[in-house]
């Protein structure tokens, strides 16, 4: 899912700190400018992704860029990269193929995994 928020960059002691109004409790920080959006990208996909597996209701974003206190700026999500970056936790999965097939495959040293991983990615290329 993509999603866009404005964000509040307001810089403090040679750091910008990062606030997403409409998204309760999402802050960061970043060294410059550059970290600092970088980061807030990074702590919304993460919020938003959160809210997504638990079925909670995805806040609207209010596209507000006013700020007494600092730089506003829209900056853009896409959970569904994010999660394609960063979510690599091993899976276990059973499956089930004929014997014959299992032992030619073991006699060959093929890694089940790996041609698993290969042949979804293959299928899904086109969604992914």
């Amino acid at each position: 899912m993509k999603y866009v928020y404005p964000v509040i960059f307001t810089q403090e002691d040679g750091k910008y700190l990062v606030s997403v109004p409409d998204l309760s409790g999402c802050h960061t920080f970043g060294d410059d400018l550059s970290d600092a959006i970088e980061m807030a990208r990074d702590a919304m996909a993460m919020w938003l992704c959160i809210a997504e597996d638990n079925g909670e209701d995805i806040p609207r974003s209010t596209i507000d860029l006013k700020s007494e206190t600092g730089i506003v700026s829209l900056i853009d999500v896409d959970t569904a990269a994010y999660r394609k970056k960063t979510d690599n936790r091993a899976v276990k999965k059973t499956l089930s193929l004929p014997s014959w097939l299992n032992t030619r495959a073991e006699l060959e040293g093929i890694n089940f995994s790996a041609v698993l991983q290969d042949a979804l990615k293959e299928r899904l290329s086109h969604r992914i």
